[in-house]
Formats: structure tokens, C-alpha cells, sequence
């Protein structure tokens, strides 16, 4: 076990989007988060990494990496830690290079080579090396999509998070970048621990080890995806999924 929530709840003013969550997420897994359209799915991701705040959100209860409380980790350090990317790609404004020195050059890396060595290593993690060796002086927004994901991916991994958060990362990419991605995920649980939002069912059987149904911002079932797929405990589960299906 890497995280661990206790009675979490967030509020945005007097409104409660979260309400009581309790659940754990293991190391070198890749747990998928589910459930209906305005359920609390990237509440719940944004709070693992206090982003909510940056929202307006306020979260009460706890929450735990490897059994430290983040409310007591610095914020960059925590994000350092537990990195997160968003839906829709969001590449910095510069050569696809300086996005992927960005981050270790912030936290105080200067030696050139290890800067070099750090943006290869990672981009050849993604699957994007081949695609842009031979133009990494580029501008990153001239990159497709499914690219511009992958290098946020990347770009997220330079300072070595413990934990990677993805909200719906493949919704707007075609079925190849969406493969792309999830070959991806699968290689990288074996170094470090993912959570994905995902609408996508099939995607969710396909890649995670497990599963977290929510509804109405309560957890209602978590399991091993099998389980939940085949088998679900709670008939509100097994309600989605059908309709899901259909």
C-alpha cells in the first residue's frame, strides 16, 4: 500500500463533492477509477496531490503517503512525488527539449549532460523517442495529440514521482495513440504506481489491476477488476456496467 484515504470528503464552499472515502491504492498497480459523469472521479484525483486547492476545494479527513500525512509535505514536494496529468495535454510553449529539462532544471539539476541524459531516458520510456530524435528543437504544440500526451507523460516522469496520476488521458486521442498509452502504463507500473480516471470500461479491464466504482462522491465498490466486471458486490456496480455495456 502506497496511499491511503480516511474519511476524505471535499467541499467546494458549502457544497460536499466527496463524502467519507476511504480506500487504499497499492504499489506497482494500476488502480482505474469509474462511475458515472460528475460522480467525483478528478475531485478525488485532484485531491491526492492537494491540487483541489488550486481549485477552491477544501478536503477534510486524511490522506496518507506511505503512511505520511501530505497535508504535512511541502506542496512542490508533494507534487514532485505524485505527479499528475491532465485530460487534455498541456505542453509548455517551448522546444519539446526545454519541456522535458523544465522540470529537473526547477528542482535544481544543472549538469547538461545529466539534463540530456534524463529528457532521452524518458522520452524512449514513452514511446516517443523514435518519433522526435531527430527534431527535438521543435516546438512541443506542433505535436500531435497523442503526442503531446505521451511528452506530458514523460515530461512527468523526470523528476521520478512515486505515484502518477492520469485524468481520462486518452479521451480525446484515436484508438492507435489510446493503445500507444496503455502499452505505456503497463510498462511503467513495474517502477512506479498509477491511478487513472478513465469513461472507458475496456480500457479499465484492459490495463488495471484495480477497480474503483464511485457514485454521488462516495466510493460505493473496489476490488480486483475482475471482480468488479464479473462479479460485483453492490447492485448499483453491476447497474452501470450493464448500462455501460449496452
Amino acid at each position: 500500500m502506497i496511499i491511503r484515504t480516511e474519511d476524505l470528503s471535499v467541499y467546494y464552499g458549502y457544497k460536499n463533492i466527496l463524502k467519507d472515502v476511504n480506500v487504499t491504492f497499492e504499489k506497482n498497480k494500476i488502480t482505474a477509477i469509474i462511475g458515472p459523469s460528475g460522480c467525483g472521479k478528478t475531485t478525488f484525483l485532484k485531491s491526492l496531490n492537494r491540487t483541489i486547492e488550486e481549485y477552491g476545494g477544501k478536503t477534510e479527513g486524511n490522506i496518507y503517503l506511505n503512511n505520511e500525512d501530505i497535508m504535512n509535505i511541502p506542496v512542490q514536494k508533494l507534487r514532485n512525488r505524485i505527479g499528475m496529468v491532465f485530460q487534455t495535454p498541456v505542453v509548455f510553449p517551448f522546444s519539446i527539449y526545454k519541456n522535458m529539462t523544465y522540470a529537473p532544471i526547477y528542482y535544481g539539476e544543472r549538469n547538461s549532460q545529466k539534463l540530456k541524459e534524463t529528457a532521452l531516458k524518458y522520452l524512449k520510456i514513452a514511446g516517443l523517442y523514435e518519433e522526435v530524435k531527430g527534431d527535438l528543437d521543435m516546438q512541443a504544440t506542433k505535436l500531435s495529440g497523442g503526442q503531446q500526451q505521451r511528452l506530458v507523460i514523460a515530461r512527468c516522469l523526470t523528476v521520478n514521482p512515486e505515484v502518477i496520476l492520469l485524468d481520462e488521458p486518452c479521451s480525446a486521442l484515436d484508438i492507435k495513440n489510446t493503445a500507444n498509452i496503455e502499452s505505456m502504463l503497463l510498462e511503467l507500473k513495474k517502477d512506479y504506481t498509477i491511478i487513472i480516471v478513465t469513461h472507458n470500461l475496456a480500457q479499465a479491464k484492459r490495463i488495471a489491476d484495480y477497480v474503483i466504482y464511485m457514485e454521488d462522491g462516495t466510493v460505493v465498490e473496489m476490488g480486483k477488476t475482475d471482480d468488479i466486471f464479473d462479479c460485483p458486490l453492490d447492485s448499483r456496480t453491476k447497474e452501470y456496467i450493464t448500462y455501460m455495456k449496452n
